[in-house]
């Protein structure tokens, strides 16, 4: 492959050496330069001001892509996300996660709509882009037979929001991820890498991303996460994918590792990706 994307890492998979510990940010932010990235997705602060997050980043050599912010923060303290954020200098903020009376097919689903279309275009008037982070929940059908995956992006304008498809949770819904990443050709800046497996029918997915408060369904199987190119994905399609659409970043993911140290995943992530050219 002659040509490629940068590639940058998701700092919520590196929260266990942040949360208590926010004085290693800059250490951990070394570690992630050496392995090869060249930027981060932040989700959180650890505590430190911006400017020390901007201080560290530009000391280190890392560019501050975009930013994983809570959607009731956007829409409770929209002012105070973008001072944040302005002065650490992301491109993007993403909605990264939608409560389940948020969904498609819920009596708040076209409130949260209207809330995206409001808090994209204020992000755009102050120089940034709202994009969604998806998970294999929008891929309900909706009453006129499309996915609700697709009706957020026809409902909310392009000017408003733009796409940040995850791979992985694409794959789990069924479909394929290089497909979908095509299909969002133009309106995907950023594609997220994510590997997993996934047997049988496990209960409740999103308790690995910290969420307990999901229907647990039929026991049996397993899921877990894996650094990209340990899992079930097939990477080069996705890859040509990302090109191909017009991205400007891929981003690596994993939001838990079990027994192997998180930096230790990122690294196997990275190491990967340089032997497919990346």
């Amino acid at each position: 492959m002659n040509e490629n994307l940068p590639v940058a890492i998701q700092v919520y998979g590196l929260r266990d050496l942040l949360e208590e510990t926010p004085e290693r940010f800059e250490e951990v932010m070394c570690s992630v330069k050496e392995m090869g990235y060249q930027g981060v997705e932040l989700a959180g602060l650890y505590g430190l001001e911006p400017g020390e997050v901007k201080r560290i980043l530009d000391k280190v050599g890392l560019t501050p892509i975009s930013a994983h912010v809570p959607l009731v923060d956007m829409i409770e303290t929209l002012e105070q996300v973008i001072r944040d954020y302005k002065e650490i200098g992301v491109q993007y903020i993403v909605v990264p996660y939608l409560p389940e009376e948020y969904r498609p097919l819920t009596d708040g689903y076209e409130f949260v709509l209207g809330k995206m279309k409001e808090i994209g275009s204020t992000l755009r008037e102050n120089g940034i882009t709202l994009l969604y982070h998806n998970h294999d929940f929008e891929f309900v059908t909706m009453p006129d037979g499309s996915f609700g995956f697709d009706d957020i992006y026809t409902q909310v304008p392009a000017t408003a929001l733009q796409a940040e498809p995850d791979t992985c949770w694409i794959k789990v819904a069924g479909q394929n991820p290089a497909d979908y990443v095509k299909k969002y050709t133009g309106r995907c800046p950023i594609v997220h890498l994510k590997d997993f497996i996934k047997k049988g029918s496990p209960k409740n997915l999103y308790k690995l991303i910290g969420i307990e408060t999901e229907e647990q369904t039929e026991e049996g199987g397993v899921f877990e996460f894996r650094p990209v190119g340990f899992g079930q994905q097939l990477w080069e399609p996705i890859l040509t994918a990302s090109l191909e659409a017009g991205a400007g970043w891929v981003i690596v993911e994993q939001d838990e590792h079990y027994d192997l140290p998180s930096l230790e995943a990122a690294r196997r992530s990275r190491e990967y990706l340089k032997i497919l050219g990346w």
